[in-house]
């Protein structure tokens, strides 16, 4: 059986409990726990994470992705209710964005490492749609706690970072007469699309169209058509400039130091369903 009808299967098997476990407030009856997803880069943290979901009542791990296109492939096929994000793969909070626009039920949990620690990253955050941010550090209890709070209340701020949600005081930076206004990259907003953003990442692992359309099951055509409104809206001579741009304005992020690179990143999407 191929990896690919496995992803259909575990999909088929957890959609019918997503209308029930998504509503907002309590667990779905019948004793069917909510699912928990995380996007994380690395494979020993996912697989922790992973033994806690199974051995806490109430939840039910559904699997992880390692890069941003696996993470909007994993919440498309598998339809979690709670993803796990790691705040060094989300400096910029696009990837928050373009899954909460995706999927308003969806409960996004930050776990933020300490070179986010910031007022201004917890605020672009919140900003973005996540509901919840929780210490990267935080131990099972706690974080077990946090799913529950953010999933009944769509907000939970651990209180060792609740001084950090603070608003912040201080006088908004006026432009001065004459300034050319900034473009929408430099300004650190997201100009994609959630298909735009996905195949971006795909050019950026250098794939071909063929490739992007295999992986993302779309047709060579429909993913040419992406390729050309990137092209435009980054204002980009050609695919390496579209990638060039998009690191040097934030669109698209460097893994962390610590991160696992799979060797066949560029032939699967790195999602890892739950074991049937």
């Amino acid at each position: 059986m191929t990896g690919r009808k496995t992803e259909g299967s575990v999909t088929r098997s957890i959609e019918p409990n997503r209308t029930q476990a998504g509503r907002p407030g309590g667990l779905p009856p019948g004793g069917r726990g909510l699912g928990v997803a995380a996007v994380d880069p690395i494979p020993i943290f996912c697989e922790g994470l992973s033994s806690l979901v199974h051995r806490t009542p109430g939840l039910q791990w559904l699997g992880h992705a390692a890069s941003h296109h696996a993470a909007l492939q994993l919440c498309e096929q598998l339809k979690p209710d709670v993803i796990v994000l790691d705040s060094a793969l989300d400096p910029n909070c696009h990837l928050s964005r373009l899954l909460s626009n995706g999927d308003p039920a969806l409960v996004i949990i930050t776990l933020v490492r300490d070179t986010n620690r910031t007022q201004q990253y917890l605020a672009a955050a919140i900003a973005a749609g996540v509901h919840a941010i929780v210490p990267r550090a935080t131990d099972g209890r706690h974080l077990t706690e946090a799913i529950r709070r953010a999933h009944s209340d769509r907000r939970y701020i651990d209180p060792t970072l609740a001084a950090l949600t603070a608003r912040p005081k201080r006088q908004p930076v006026m432009p001065k007469p004459g300034d050319a206004p900034k473009p929408a990259t430099a300004r650190g907003l997201m100009p994609l699309s959630r298909r735009e953003y996905q195949v971006l990442q795909l050019v950026a692992e250098g794939l071909e169209n063929s490739g992007i359309a295999k992986i993302l099951f779309l047709s060579v055509e429909t993913v040419r058509t992406h390729v050309k409104s990137i092209l435009r809206k980054l204002s980009a001579r050609d695919r390496t400039h579209a990638v060039t741009i998009a690191f040097r304005s934030g669109i698209l992020v460097t893994h962390p130091d610590d991160a696992h690179s799979p060797a066949d990143a560029q032939a699967t999407p790195s999602i890892a369903p739950s074991p049937r």
